[in-house]
């Protein structure tokens, strides 16, 4: 193995996915990620303090994009058009390994508890920059929280049907999730 190789972080999340996959997330240790990935433990615990971590890998970057998107939406925007500005913002830094990982990433998630939380953790994490970003725009706190909740929706329900979709399509996964704000929209129109 060498000391260092460039993409190791990528390589980590995508050889921890299909051992969770392949044994299930309790069978797994780190031993068997940094080898899947040919780097050393030491280069796993550079990048992540334990195998959960894994599963979160990138959610910081991802909130962080939710929020930018949200900030720079037009001074007239209204909240679910700056949601939707955040979803675009965030989709345009997902590419192909995002895409592959989905359906993986999913049935491992599945099968173990303790990703199933930490997987809730991500969510309450994304609406919570969101949210934060809608303050700062003026926005109304109850309002701010629901918007942020139906971009967190949306942006899951958009990348379910990007990363399980047929692969021949050009759609990204902007087209998806903003499909998904639509609907959530007109589904939450109709709750009167």
């Amino acid at each position: 193995m060498g000391r260092w190789e460039p993409g190791a972080r990528e390589r980590l999340v995508v050889a921890a996915v299909d051992l969770f996959t392949e044994q299930g997330y309790d069978d797994t240790t780190v031993a068997q990620i940094a080898e899947r990935a040919g780097v050393t433990r030491s280069t796993f615990f550079r990048h992540f303090g334990d195998k959960r971590d894994v599963l979160v890998a990138g959610q910081e970057t991802l909130s962080r994009l939710l929020a930018d998107g949200i900030t720079e939406a037009p001074p007239g925007a209204s909240p679910l058009q700056a949601v939707a500005a955040g979803l675009d913002r965030a989709s345009g830094a997902m590419g192909p390994v995002n895409r592959d990982l989905g359906p993986r990433l999913k049935a491992a998630v599945a099968a173990s508890t303790e990703l199933q939380e930490r997987d809730a953790l991500k969510s309450v994490g994304m609406a919570a920059a969101m949210t934060s970003a809608l303050l700062d725009r003026g926005v109304p706190e109850t309002t701010a929280h629901l918007a942020a909740e139906l971009g967190v929706l949306a942006f899951k329900r958009g990348y379910a049907a990007w990363s399980e979709g047929a692969r021949d399509g050009a759609e990204g996964l902007a087209e998806h999730t903003a499909t998904a704000l639509a609907e959530l929209r007109a589904a939450s129109a109709s709750l009167d």
